[in-house]
């Protein structure tokens, strides 16, 4: 397959085959039909730094914090704007 052009997706499925689910290169490019060589220069291209990483993980962490804070707050608003709506009919 020399001369082949692959789109940007199929090289960062390859690689997220090595990277996220722990394929060795050789398996993944015998698998594709490309070079080990092609694999690392993608590798190399679309990986993601460490630093990268450990902030998308931070950030994603503090996603589901905010997610659980708001449906809270939510949640406490829903009631105290039942209470005011009682509170309300009563006094009349």
């Amino acid at each position: 397959m020399s001369g082949a052009k692959f789109t940007d997706e199929f090289k960062r499925d390859a690689v997220a085959q090595i990277e996220d689910r722990g394929y060795p290169v050789r398996e993944v490019a015998e698998r594709l039909g490309v070079s080990t060589k092609s694999i690392y220069t993608w590798q190399k291209q679309f990986s993601r730094p460490a630093k990268v990483i450990q902030e998308v993980d931070a950030q994603a962490d503090e996603i589901r914090r905010l997610k659980r804070d708001l449906a809270r707050v939510t949640e406490e608003r829903d009631i105290l704007k039942k209470a005011t709506a009682y509170f309300a009919r009563e006094s009349r």
